[in-house]
């Protein structure tokens, strides 16, 4: 295979990776605690809060950004909402907690893990694949 063959095969494969990426953005939603009044949030007030720049919504309402340890929903999550991977991410808040601007948000195994947590905790806000009717977290629809 030549090389300008071999660019073109991986600059196909990254454009499927990208948009494979993208298609599933629309498979993260944002959870909740029942708590918080608002039911819809901007995709830049999603991205202070989970990068530390803001701890309250618009209303005053103060919040708990929690995470997911990895796997494709946090990926998709970071790279649509933050604008960061996970490495990037991980050294933005290892900065802010060294620097003592800030401690790193409690981070889940799994969805069912952070639901509950969601559930139980005032003003904690996160995102999973699904929600169903056991769960009593409030979606928020993000705007652009």
């Amino acid at each position: 295979m030549t090389g300008k063959r071999k660019t073109q095969l991986w600059m196909a494969v990254m454009g499927i990776a990208f948009a494979c990426v993208a298609a599933r953005a629309q498979d993260v939603v944002i959870v909740a605690n029942r708590s918080v009044v608002a039911s819809q949030i901007s995709e830049a007030q999603l991205r202070e809060i989970f990068t530390g720049v803001r701890s309250r919504l618009n209303d005053g309402t103060r919040t708990v950004p929690v995470l997911l340890k990895g796997g494709a929903v946090h990926e998709v999550f970071l790279h649509h909402y933050v604008r960061d991977n996970p490495e990037e991410f991980r050294t933005r808040w290892h900065k802010a907690v060294f620097t003592g601007q800030g401690s790193m948000p409690k981070e889940f195994g799994s969805e069912a893990e952070l639901l509950n947590y969601v559930e139980a905790t005032p003003g904690a806000i996160g995102y999973v694949s699904r929600v169903n009717e056991k769960n009593s977290v409030k979606v928020l629809r993000v705007l652009q």
